[in-house]
């Protein structure tokens, strides 16, 4: 006697497609975020400005949240098989980075900073790409 596994519902795949989707606008999310990022850190330097420092303390905290959201949505959709083990560890490196970044923020270590930002640029863009290149579910 053989037994075959059910083909999966049109309503089964349904919940992936919407986390695929909440994928995406997490990721570019914290796209437009280090681009807030960027601004912000122009006004600071070379003296700063006033609330110059609040707004890009706030973006920090908003990239933390909405990079850890994609990271959670990138595992979740690993483990059913979506995407790709890669992706999911692209997200989970972006949000972890996103915390040495913060820490390493301040005026007494921007030689490490900067560039910094250019690696957590650089992972954000690499994110949106990946899951733009998604193909639907």
């Amino acid at each position: 006697m053989t037994t075959t596994s059910p083909t999966p519902t049109r309503s089964a795949t349904r919940p992936a497609g919407g986390l695929v989707t909440a994928l995406r606008v997490f990721a570019a999310l914290a796209a437009v975020v280090v681009l807030w990022q960027f601004v912000t850190a122009g006004q600071l330097l070379p003296r700063g400005s006033e609330g110059a420092e609040t707004g890009h303390a706030a973006g920090a905290i908003v990239l933390h949240v909405v990079s850890g959201l994609a990271a959670i949505a990138a595992v979740v959709l690993w483990r059913q098989g979506v995407v790709s083990l890669g992706l999911a560890a692209l997200a989970a490196v972006v949000f972890a980075f996103g915390f040495l970044q913060a820490a390493l923020g301040g005026y007494d270590s921007l030689y490490v900073h900067i560039p910094g930002a250019m690696l957590l640029t650089t992972g954000v863009v690499w994110l949106l790409v990946a899951v733009v290149r998604l193909r639907r579910v």
